[in-house]
């Protein structure tokens, strides 16, 4: 049957329409969802070594936060290095990057149809359309002319976004000032979130960066305050220099002021030799003061002298060394409230708060918090070698539900624990994470956890772990079976396993 011409007007109709690249992006999906009659489809751009998600349709939210490192994705490399439309076997063994990422169909993907497009302006890769349906034989009624012209309108329209994008940051750089075309590297970071409040911040960088502004960055622990740091950095003019990192919480006040400005050889006991201090490291770059809040009073003062005149003087001489650093400066505390009760000084708190950035907290930052969990399953996913990591459903409602009091940090944390956790009980390298792996508390009035040792009987560690792994498992298996009758579907959903995945394990362990 194929696409009439009518459906490749209405495709090109929606990418001119719409007030943001995000939209059209959007809409694209939104139409070759339509016109395939698809069950879910991404779009990918190509940067590095990786495909980045930039927008989704029919996926679970993670999905736009993962980062597809080509060399790890088989199918993903099969598009890359096709140039053309590669049509997948339905009973192709190649891992899927989405497998149980679709959440309308119970987390299974096997057997379906897979079609990837791979996009490309100027004979060079820059991105990919990649689009899945269960249905093994969805798409055989297009022909590989019907999707090559969807491919080449969603290249154009990825191309002009991109093509913008680059015309949007040269507009903020002095023209007198190398582009990274001309040496400039692109060292820029990376930040994970399309919340309101992220996007926000983004935009402020980008204003900050190409200044050479103090920047101060406010945030509760664990927010992400380095990261912003390191990407106001990335985005500036000294990106090509280096950015050195202090934490003033971690100086003892014997040595802190050596660790700024340096020392000669002689100026106190064990120093045996000359010492550049942070400040010259910096030199040309960027220093970047970590919980600048806990320097002492007498530290800030020798502090504000540099910002004010430029120069310093290294412990133990009377020698002033001139230096070009720009500083970036970060606290968990209310530094206002700190002048009020003189603790922190006035004059180094404005010439600090120049230019002020507020990282917010996780709470405040919605489905950020599925995007970065899935950012950090990718990761270790790659790291353990795993065919697939995901969440299941309640474990995301759980997150979703759960306060984060150490925040984006806290969240790093607990998904490390909970992969550890579901790879240990996995029978597969298809590892999903349950619950009960991730150890967190929906609010209040749940109810609490039950400890592992009144679940179920003890196991004989003389055997060895091996062994004493399957005796547990043995054991907690047969106790769901008999709080259930017997019932193997009902004990699955008590242990919070895959019907399927269970009779796996049971068959595994000699049980049936």
């Amino acid at each position: 049957m194929g696409l009439a011409l009518k459906d490749f007007a209405s495709l090109a109709l929606d990418l001119t329409s719409g007030v943001s690249a995000q939209d059209r992006f959007d809409r694209l999906l939104t139409t070759v969802r339509t016109l395939l009659d698809c069950d879910a489809s991404a779009l990918l751009v190509f940067r590095g070594d990786q495909f980045t998600p930039l927008a989704i349709n029919g996926l679970a939210t993670e999905v736009l936060g993962r980062r597809f490192v080509v060399a790890e994705h088989p199918r993903l490399e099969a598009i890359a290095r096709a140039g053309d439309v590669v049509r997948f076997p339905a009973d192709s063994d190649l891992p899927d990057p989405y497998d149980g990422l679709i959440p309308s169909h119970d987390h299974e993907l096997k057997v379906h149809a897979c079609v990837g497009l791979p996009l490309v302006a100027n004979q060079r890769l820059i991105g990919a359309l990649t689009i899945d349906d269960f249905n093994p034989q969805q798409f055989d009624k297009f022909s590989d002319a019907d999707l090559r012209t969807v491919s080449a309108l969603a290249a154009a329209s990825l191309n002009n976004a991109l093509l913008m994008e680059e015309l949007e940051q040269l507009s903020g750089q002095l023209s007198a000032v190398p582009t990274r075309g001309e040496g400039r590297p692109d060292m820029s970071v990376e930040i994970i979130g399309q919340s309101p409040v992220m996007q926000a911040l983004k935009r402020e960088i980008e204003v900050v960066a190409n200044t050479d502004l103090t920047a101060l960055v406010l945030g509760q622990t664990g927010t992400g305050k380095e990261l912003v740091a390191e990407a106001i950095h990335g985005e500036s003019l000294r990106a090509h220099k280096p950015l050195v990192y202090l934490n003033c919480a971690a100086l003892p006040e014997s040595v802190a002021e050596s660790e700024l400005f340096g020392h000669v050889k002689g100026a106190f006991t064990g120093a045996i030799s000359h010492r550049q201090g942070k400040f010259e490291l910096a030199d040309g770059g960027t220093l970047f003061l970590d919980e600048v809040g806990e320097l002492s009073l007498g530290l800030q003062a020798k502090l504000l002298r540099v910002l004010q005149y430029g120069d310093l003087q290294r412990v133990g001489s009377d020698k002033a060394i001139k230096v070009d650093v720009r500083i970036i400066a970060a606290t968990n505390r209310d530094l206002r409230q700190e002048v009020l009760d003189k603790r922190f000084r006035a004059d180094l708190y404005h010439r600090l708060s120049v230019f002020p950035l507020h990282v917010p907290p996780l709470a405040q930052r919605g489905d950020d918090l599925l995007l970065l969990a899935g950012f950090f399953l990718e990761r270790w996913r790659t790291k353990l070698g795993l065919a697939s990591l995901r969440l299941d459903d309640a474990s995301s409602q759980l997150l979703q539900t759960s306060s984060w009091p150490g925040n984006v940090r806290e969240l790093e944390h607990c998904l490390h624990r909970a992969t550890v956790l579901a790879r240990a009980e996995s029978v597969t390298e298809d590892v999903v994470i349950y619950p009960r792996h991730l150890d967190r508390t929906p609010g209040k009035g749940s109810k609490a956890r039950t400890p592992l040792a009144t679940v179920t009987p003890g196991v004989d560690i003389g055997l060895g772990f091996r062994q004493a792994t399957e005796q547990f498992q043995q054991r907690l298996i047969r106790q769901a079976l008999d709080a259930n009758d017997g019932n193997w579907a009902a004990s699955a959903r008590a242990l919070g396993l895959d019907t399927g995945n269970l009779h796996r394990l049971a068959k595994r362990l000699g049980m049936k």
